[in-house]
């Protein structure tokens, strides 16, 4: 033990020495362990945000989706993301009334799994327009969606006025709507009672319609933009409408995608796949489509699992530097062998066995990787909580990835610095002690 500390304290006091020298040789070592740690930080938060978001959605709801029906190749190819491209979307068949999932269908498959399902959440897009009420009130634009009641649930959708929508106006249509506390600022300057109960006449698609307002749902603080937004920088908001009314106005009918609300108490993965199960059954003779159902559960774990490999894809070409680093580490330990062999020397003809000398510079190695690695890690963290907090990721640094970085240092030193060390231990007493 006493042999170990000594053997640190000498190293210590030779790169006090070279501070110069021995910085330049922490560089590839501290770039290294540095953009690894940055990677898996901004991996892990990207990873932990996107989870929780998807979580927040209903971690036991399940999504089922109207599909083409593919034989066992094609299902094959597109696991693996081929027939990507045009000639897919040219070729795909599109679903006609009677493929479409029914009013009928869904009555059917809650009276058959009962408590099991909550509610369904189902939705249709009518379009984007814009709203205003007179010539001193501002203008908001609204993304127009037809919602069963199920939706609000499935979403925490909260109300701040009014009430949803009733039984009645979801089953006749009703001209109602649901406007946004954002809008609601543009059109009535925030006065929730004087906005519940008017009405509002919307322009979408080129069309006006008037709707009467039933309440004002509040704003989510945490909730994520969504991919229209992101993508086409939109700022509308979604004005909320009785499933049956939106149908109306698009002359539509049935469903090709749709979200069960699942009872907290259900195993989710088991309820898909039962699900999907009934569904085989009901489109046993529709030899174009065929419904899946999928639990959110499952895609947050592939998702998880899919953006872990990823990032530890990415982490791993990161790591190269550390492998130049190490490359570093050994010519300087070559270099100063070479200065300090004449001390070698006198040390081996004093009697210090080869192990001895072996030791001190294996140690000196190590202790060259773990200064470079520490800093590494304090320069990792920190890039990394930035970059995660610049795309909007809550940051969580790795644990896990600052530990493997730790002893990756000191393998790194063991590993570049066996050769030197083992070069220096061999050197006869009698050259080195004639060394100029």
């Amino acid at each position: 033990m006493m042999m170990i500390y000594e053997n640190i304290r000498l190293a210590l006091f030779s790169l006090k020495a070279n501070k110069m020298r021995a910085l330049l040789t922490m560089l590839g070592i501290i770039i290294g362990i540095g953009s690894v740690i940055a990677i898996m930080t901004v991996g892990d938060s990207v990873t932990s945000t996107v989870a929780d978001s998807m979580s927040s959605l209903g971690a036991n709801n399940i999504t089922v989706t109207l599909e083409e029906r593919k034989d066992d190749e094609e299902a094959s190819d597109s696991m693996f993301g081929m027939n990507w491209g045009s000639s897919q979307d040219d070729n795909a068949k599109q679903p006609t009334q009677k493929d479409y999932i029914t009013t009928d269908m869904l009555r059917q498959m809650k009276e058959a799994f009962g408590d099991s399902i909550t509610a369904y959440s189902i939705t249709e897009q009518v379009g984007n327009g814009s709203i205003q009420q007179n010539a001193e009130s501002g203008k908001a634009n609204v993304s127009v969606m037809g919602t069963s009641l199920g939706y609000f649930l499935a979403n925490d959708v909260q109300l701040v006025q009014g009430s949803y929508f009733s039984e009645e106006e979801l089953e006749n249509g009703a001209m109602v709507a649901l406007l946004s506390e954002e809008a609601l600022d543009d059109l009535f300057h925030g006065d929730a009672d004087a906005a519940v109960g008017s009405t509002m006449t919307v322009s979408v698609n080129d069309k006006y319609y008037n709707l009467i307002i039933e309440g004002v749902y509040a704003k989510d603080e945490d909730e994520t933009m969504s991919m229209y937004s992101m993508f086409m920088n939109s700022d509308a908001t979604n004005l909320y409408i009785p499933l049956k009314t939106a149908q109306d106005i698009n002359h539509a009918s049935g469903y090709q995608t749709l979200t069960v609300v699942v009872d907290p108490n259900q195993n989710p993965d088991q309820l898909a796949a039962d699900i999907e199960s009934y569904f085989d059954n009901l489109y046993r003779n529709n030899r174009d489509f065929i419904v899946s159902a999928t639990s959110m559960a499952s895609m947050v774990s592939i998702m998880e699992t899919m953006m872990s490999t990823i990032t530890t894809a990415i982490a791993l070409i990161g790591g190269i530097a550390l492998v130049v680093g190490g490359i570093g580490v050994m010519n300087i330990m070559l270099v100063s062998i070479t200065e300090r062999t004449r001390e070698i020397g006198t040390r081996k003809a004093l009697g210090a066995p080869n192990s001895s000398i072996r030791l001190q510079f294996i140690i000196e190695s190590i202790v060259i990787c773990l200064i470079g690695g520490a800093i590494g890690i304090v320069v990792g963290c920190v890039g990394g909580i930035a970059a995660a907090n610049y795309i909007g990721a809550s940051a969580v640094p790795s644990v896990k990835s600052i530990l493997i970085s730790l002893g990756f240092s000191m393998a790194i030193g063991v590993f570049f610095g066996y050769y030197p060390a083992n070069k220096a231990a061999k050197l006869n007493p009698i050259d080195a002690l004639r060394y100029e």
